[in-house]
């Protein structure tokens, strides 16, 4: 446990401030979270075009406030963003502290959309890439969760894809390592319609709350609709997480049932419940997709009979 701490913290080198306006040209804002602003940049260094990710000062310290008590710090975003190599991950190239003391996070530019705009319109790009986008984020999650983090916010707004359609997974700023002092009760964030039944309640917490937290997009994803209610406040989530979820076949009728039990299995209330690794829970799903890439061949024409 020491061992990777000491890992993680060696990446914390000392680097002189910087001043972003000074090296990058600020094209236009593309996006903004809780505890972000997000600026497409053109580099000064190169000439690259990038995401210029700058963290709110106060927010950012209140989100570290709760961890508080924790013998070992809580990595930052870029801690985790730069230890993060995977093609379905959204690949982050530098980090630092500007002269404004904010915490910047240099990326890739993702040229796309996000996943929360196409489970809106749910047009013939969704309809056609379903299982893959599932198979890709799941991908993506396997690999977060074998270099032992835990996400704690996944949902299609944290999902961009890029031009090819191919899944990228950001923001790393509720990111905890996967260890026992990380997973204690109490630290209850995220995103409120996604969030594990036993993180909402308070229990300990583990990786499988990403679990259903993909189980829940993916519902979305075919669904156009939460398994439950929406809620707009977590005191509202609270109210229905004891009810299960509404069968994902009684909005979909065609889908493949083995896709659902997939799903819907990710959705159990009790962690134990659900699929226990993201490992577990791709194998059905790349059963499906090798089903649905073999088709027979066309029968061969009778050959007309001679005369």
């Amino acid at each position: 446990m020491l061992e990777f701490f000491k890992k993680l913290m060696q990446g914390r080198s000392k680097v002189p401030k910087l001043d972003v306006t000074k090296r990058f040209q600020l094209v236009s804002r593309v996006g903004q979270g809780s505890m972000s602003k997000v600026w497409r940049a053109v580099d000064g260094y190169n000439g690259r075009t990038v995401a210029l990710k700058l963290l709110d000062i106060e927010k950012t310290k209140r989100l570290e406030a709760r961890f508080k008590g924790i013998k070992t710090p809580k990595p930052t975003e870029g801690d985790v963003a730069l230890k993060l190599k995977h093609p379905h991950i959204v690949q982050t190239f530098e980090v630092g502290i500007t002269t404004n003391n904010e915490q910047y996070l240099v990326m890739e530019f993702v040229e796309g959309v996000s996943l929360s705009y196409l489970v809106d319109v749910q047009n013939e790009v969704m309809q056609r890439n379903r299982l893959k986008f599932m198979i890709e984020l799941g991908e993506a999650i396997e690999y977060f969760h074998r270099q032992n983090w835990i996400h704690r916010d996944i949902c299609p707004r944290n999902i961009l894809l890029d031009t090819d359609y191919s899944i990228k997974l950001i923001d790393f700023g509720l990111v905890v390592p996967n260890t026992p002092e990380f997973q204690a009760p109490g630290n209850r964030t995220g995103t409120a319609n996604y969030m594990a039944p036993e993180l909402i309640k308070r229990q300990r917490t583990d990786q499988r709350i990403d679990i259903f937290s993909y189980a829940v997009t993916c519902y979305e994803m075919y669904a156009k609709r939460l398994p439950w209610e929406a809620a707009e406040t977590l005191d509202a989530v609270v109210q229905h997480i004891n009810n299960p979820p509404e069968d994902l076949k009684r909005h979909c009728p065609d889908i493949d049932p083995r896709v659902a039990h997939v799903i819907m299995k990710g959705l159990c209330v009790e962690p134990r419940d659900r699929w226990q690794t993201m490992g577990q829970l791709l194998e059905k799903l790349r059963e499906v997709r090798a089903d649905e890439t073999v088709k027979p061949a066309p029968a061969a024409k009778p050959k007309p009979k001679s005369k």
